[in-house]
């Protein structure tokens, strides 16, 4: 790294180089300038050994960012890194992060942008589940003088030992990723890691928000906002339809006194889950719905969240039109993988959940649009895809697979969907057992991939998706109740959730390499910014000129997604693009 990226001293680390700079993010914005300045020479891949560099700099905890160049790995290597997907620029670095959640934001608040990078956190996760064995709780803390963590025993070094460790355990992961040998875990480990880089772009970048919409909405939803520690006015009158039905006073927001109630009336309730509810006949079971469903609006996205959530208000142009002064961005914390199937969750904000109620305040800005855009039936076609399933990958190719299956399955579209999701998720109430008949006859290979899948967790096994993610094994308890009276409780739920896990995780996997590819299309054509995402749903805010580009970009990233994962294979999963000026217009 001599001479690229500013000035500063170097030092030698056993993956390479290291470069201190006093202002990394200069630094960085000028490699990555440079690499896509560089023509493709067309044989970089090819070398053997990786170069690779590790920066620190003053007071940005980029102590924690080294660079890796691609050309470490050879193109279709058993576990080689495969990555190159999302990017044109071979030359550009892969920034080695520590934890991208942790270190690129400070990156972003200071101008730089990744193109790429790996995620050691999130690699070490799946690496370790892949090897049956759940990850340590820090990543990069290997000792730097052990030696087992490098690819060869390394010359003593004076520097930095966060440094140290963090390469050593990058060289770590490199060796168990190609010793693993599985031809899709390199492109699962960058997609994963794309995914950090876009998790933290749309936190900083936020959600285009409208304050003075929200409180409208929370107004003839719930009434005036109240004074603290009482319920809106509306909200009131609902809780107390909630008593009158009892007959007695009691908290509607307290599972124990409602239970209490009910018992007290003469019935067996369990619990207030509306599934429960629903075979109940009291007059107070539609009143505690409502209560609860406004109840929720009010705490979980009412004005003291848009108060801890909602910023930056004021767009641009607010000081002539007072009516843009209550625009900010709701600025949601995203967990990549939260979910042991990789979807995604969130660390606050609520942005997976947010209810219909208050979707509006999701609005463009004055002169741009939304383009929203979500996946048709993805798990099935994923199903047939993953299952190899030639009937179904060809019904694939209609709009609504769903209505094309129902002549083979129930002759209904609706029955069609009931075979599916039984198929996927376990169900046998209802039709549903005789629909899974029909599926297991008419589609064999699909019902065989998720049966299997069912079979093997049943028995504590390990199941993985498409590209490798793996489910993790069971614990000491499991097997333990395995062996006792609950066993056959334990081995079904263990059993459903194998079976979905390759079909929901397989899904998560598409979702990323969806994101990598829209965020460099967005990027370098310079066309909008990716502010949403919802396990199969994107949400782009562009320009209104742009729209109608934005949405082929769309289109034609989640055509390239399913190619990158399933090469020639005819399988096909639109996405269905629709330009809005708020969120509740998308669907």
């Amino acid at each position: 790294m001599h001479g690229r990226g500013g000035e500063g001293w170097t030092m030698p680390l056993p993956g390479g180089a290291v470069t201190y700079h006093d202002d990394l993010a200069a630094a960085v914005t000028a490699i990555e300038a440079e690499a896509r300045r560089r023509p493709d020479s067309g044989g970089t891949a090819t070398r053997d050994k990786a170069d690779s560099a590790a920066h620190t700099a003053t007071g940005a905890r980029a102590d924690v960012a080294a660079h890796e160049r691609s050309d470490g790995y050879r193109p279709g290597e058993p576990g080689a890194d495969r990555s190159d997907f999302g990017h044109r620029h071979p030359e550009a670095p892969r920034w080695v992060l520590a934890d991208a959640a942790h270190d690129y934001p400070p990156l972003l608040q200071a101008g730089a942008r990744l193109d790429r990078c790996r995620d050691l956190r999130l690699a070490e996760r799946i690496l370790s589940r892949v090897e049956g064995r759940e990850p340590p709780a820090v990543t990069a803390e290997s000792d730097p003088d052990a030696g087992t963590l490098f690819e060869r025993e390394p010359e003593p070094v004076d520097g930095p030992a966060l440094l140290v460790r963090l390469q050593a355990t990058w060289l770590d992961q490199r060796r168990r990723t190609a010793a693993a040998a599985m031809p899709g875990l390199g492109m699962l480990l960058a997609a994963e890691s794309a995914g950090a880089l876009v998790a933290a772009e749309m936190s900083r970048t936020g959600v285009p928000f409208d304050r003075g919409v929200h409180d409208r909405l929370l107004r003839d939803l719930l009434g005036p906002r109240p004074a603290k520690g009482m319920r809106p006015r509306k909200l009131q009158a609902l809780a107390d339809q909630v008593v009158d039905a009892f007959g007695h006073q009691l908290n509607p927001d307290s599972t124990k006194q409602v239970l209490a109630a009910f018992h007290a009336a003469g019935l067996d309730v369990k619990n207030t889950h509306s599934w429960e509810l629903a075979s109940v006949d009291h007059p107070a079971v539609e009143a505690l719905k409502v209560y609860r469903e406004h109840a929720r609006v009010w705490s979980a996205f009412g004005w003291n969240w848009a108060d801890a959530w909602v910023s930056g208000t004021g767009a641009p142009g607010a000081e002539a039109d007072p009516a843009l002064a209550d625009r900010g961005r709701f600025r949601p914390v995203y967990t990549v993988g939260g979910a042991d199937t990789g979807r995604w969750g969130t660390d606050g904000g609520g942005a997976l959940q947010l209810p219909h109620a208050v979707r509006e305040a999701i609005r463009a800005e004055p002169g741009w649009k939304l383009v929203a855009a979500d996946a048709a039936q993805l798990e099935p076609r994923l199903l047939a895809a993953i299952s190899g399933d030639q009937a179904m990958i060809a019904a694939t190719a209609a709009d609504d697979l769903y209505t094309e299956l129902a002549p083979r399955l129930g002759g209904e579209r609706s029955k069609a969907k009931i075979a599916l999701i039984s198929a996927m998720y376990g169900g046998t109430a209802g039709d549903a057992a005789q629909l899974v008949q029909l599926m297991r006859d008419r589609f064999p290979a699909a019902f065989h991939r998720v049966e299997s899948a069912a079979r093997t967790g049943e028995k504590g096994g390990l199941v993985r998706t498409w590209l490798g993610r793996t489910v993790p094994a069971p614990g000491e308890r499991w097997w333990q109740t395995l062996n006792s009276e609950d066993g056959t409780r334990a081995a079904t739920g263990r059993g459903r959730f194998t079976r979905n896990f390759i079909v929901q995780g397989t899904a998560a996997e598409w979702a990323l390499v969806l994101l990598a590819l829209l965020r460099r299309e967005l990027h370098e054509r310079g066309l909008g910014e990716l502010v949403f995402f919802l396990h199969d749903e994107v949400v782009v805010h562009c320009p209104a000129e742009h729209a109608e580009t934005v949405g082929s970009v769309i289109e034609q990233a989640a055509d390239a997604a399913t190619r990158t994962l399933f090469g020639d294979m005819p399988v096909r999963i639109p996405l269905r693009p629709k330009v809005v000026d708020s969120y509740a217009e998308a669907k």
